[in-house]
């Protein structure tokens, strides 16, 4: 049986369902700048939809934390910040690796073995250099099956819909010049190794090393950033801190 690949988006119903989707992933895929301006007119102009449409789909925006809004300013593309980004991190250390445990006890065998092959397959993008899809795809497949096998809606729901999209933004604002990728597929390979034996504490605990790892990582490569002049900042790629 087949695990649901990821924490996806449903298809869209209303026409602000599909600007909010359009919206969403033009700000996941650094189309939309961290801090960037929300016009109204433009964005209703440019997607061909009413002012009413457009202020619905901002408003989900806001409560998928993606937009901001403030009194005298408007709404606005969140901006970086390292202390949110560490704060993401450890509520994915917990709660990530208590759907590794339960996975490890409640996924079937064949969903297991779907795992590995995501797993060799990362082996095998990483050997080819290709990074940035290991990270957009593969490395995020790879833990959308995890917290899906968790089999437990609520550690879902809380996981896919108030903290991934957020995952997604910050990785797009960072570079790719770490050798994480590697480390990732070593320590994939080895939380597999262990859900494979059922072994929910050593799924957890290895699960849990992991994104601590990525966390550090991340936390140098945002400093990194920040260091950098303003212009470089935004030329950054989306293939930093697998996890």
């Amino acid at each position: 049986m087949a695990t649901a690949t990821a924490c996806e988006q449903k298809e869209p119903v209303t026409i602000a369902d599909r600007v909010f989707n359009q919206l969403r992933e033009a700000i996941l895929g650094g189309k939309m700048a961290p801090g960037q301006k929300i016009s109204e007119p433009e964005l209703a102009s440019h997607y061909g939809v009413s002012r009413g449409s457009l202020r619905e789909a901002i408003a989900r925006l806001e409560s998928s934390n993606l937009v901001e809004r403030k009194p005298n300013v408007g709404a606005r593309v969140i901006t970086l910040s390292i202390d949110e980004l560490m704060e993401i991190y450890h509520i994915r250390e917990a709660l990530e690796g208590m759907a590794a445990r339960l996975a490890a006890v409640n996924m079937e065998p064949d969903e297991i073995t779907e795992l590995r092959k995501i797993v060799e397959r990362q082996r095998k993008e990483i050997s080819s250099g290709n990074y940035a899809y290991f990270l957009k795809e593969v490395d995020l497949d790879f833990h959308f099956r995890i917290i899906q096998g968790s089999r437990n809606k609520r550690l879902i729901r809380l996981l896919c819909q108030d903290l991934y999209d957020l995952v997604r933004f910050y990785r797009a604002s960072f570079s790719a010049s770490s050798p994480r990728p590697e480390q990732a597929y070593e320590e994939h390979s080895a939380i597999v190794a262990a859900m494979e034996r059922k072994d929910g504490e050593m799924a957890e605990l290895l699960m849990r090393h992991h994104i601590r790892a990525s966390r550090e990582n991340a936390r140098k490569s945002f400093e990194a950033m920040q260091d950098q002049p303003a212009g470089q900042q935004t030329t950054q790629s989306s293939a930093t801190s697998a996890t």
